[in-house]
């Protein structure tokens, strides 16, 4: 939502914006045009080879980017080593990147055999969606696809889970997509508008990357660094995301003068338009929400 993002963050010349889910840099490069010619930008990003890429992909602004190699939900240690007095935006883009679920190594996709893995930051990250799937409980399992997923049929998926591997491990992507379609009803995945695997393999990926807590995490540390006047603009994929987003807007709307607060400037989450979603698919699902941090 390029258009959308650049709409509600508002760059201006000189200013300094947090780009908190660089990936490849598509969204940072249109902050850098508008903030030209002095604007300075913090790139975040915890996968290191989309962040390599960005490098490349924004060579020319380099001299106006700090790069860092993190998890956003650090942000308010980050920041401590940025040396700009004024942060005049921060822009959050949830979720799975493009590149990441077209990369079959990474294990994010239902669409190409590869081990189950879905860690965003593999060197630092020990847990794997492999682990969670074969080392695991019933109950545990269930409860991520019911919470993380909002999968009706989470109890029979856990089941048919622990049934298969006690004879032996569901080590690949395919494997487990072969699992979950015994355990669906074949109505259920012939009405289906998206892939039956979808909420599975949503849930496990939130799962290992503890992403819900992340975001509350982050968005806590976004208003605090927030320059008065700044603004957040974030874009979610899907309802458990949207809901947190909504929730914390609202909750720190119109406080007092002399304490932290949100003017939220879309009272309805902002979704892509038609023409967006012919050319980028994912578009569909997205829902961005925008507020600025009141003066005082």
């Amino acid at each position: 939502m390029p258009k959308e993002v650049i709409k509600f963050l508002a760059p201006h010349a000189d200013e300094n914006f947090i780009d908190a889910t660089c990936g490849l840099g598509g969204h940072s490069r249109l902050i850098l045009e508008k903030t030209a010619p002095k604007g300075q930008l913090l790139a975040i990003d915890q996968d290191i080879v989309a962040l390599n890429q960005a490098r490349k992909n924004l060579a020319q602004f380099q001299a106006r980017i700090t790069w860092a190699h993190a998890n956003f939900a650090e942000l308010g240690l980050i920041i401590k080593d940025w040396p700009v007095k004024k942060i005049n935006g921060i822009l959050f883009d949830l979720g799975v990147s493009t590149y990441q679920l077209t990369a079959p190594e990474r294990g994010f996709s239902f669409n190409a055999p590869a081990k189950l893995d879905m860690r965003m930051a593999p060197e630092s990250q020990r847990l794997t969606a492999g682990d969670i799937v074969n080392q695991w409980d019933a109950h545990s399992l269930k409860r991520i696809l019911k919470n993380f997923g909002e999968e009706p049929f989470a109890a029979k998926i856990a089941r048919e889970i622990i049934r298969v591997r006690q004879n032996r491990p569901i080590e690949t992507t395919d494997e487990l997509v072969a699992v979950i379609k015994r355990a669906l009803p074949p109505s259920y995945r012939a009405s289906r508008e998206k892939h039956f695997a979808t909420a599975t393999f949503r849930a496990l990926r939130m799962a290992v990357n503890n992403e819900l807590a992340v975001l509350e995490n982050g968005l806590k540390q976004a208003l605090q660094v927030l320059s008065p006047g700044g603004r957040i603009v974030v874009i979610a994929f899907h309802s458990l995301e949207d809901r947190i987003v909504k929730n914390f807007f609202r909750e720190n709307e119109n406080r007092p003068a002399n304490r932290q607060g949100l003017k939220i400037l879309t009272e309805k989450p902002v979704t892509a338009s038609a023409e967006e979603i012919k050319t980028n698919p994912k578009a569909r699902s997205a829902k961005l929400r925008a507020a600025v941090k009141n003066k005082f």
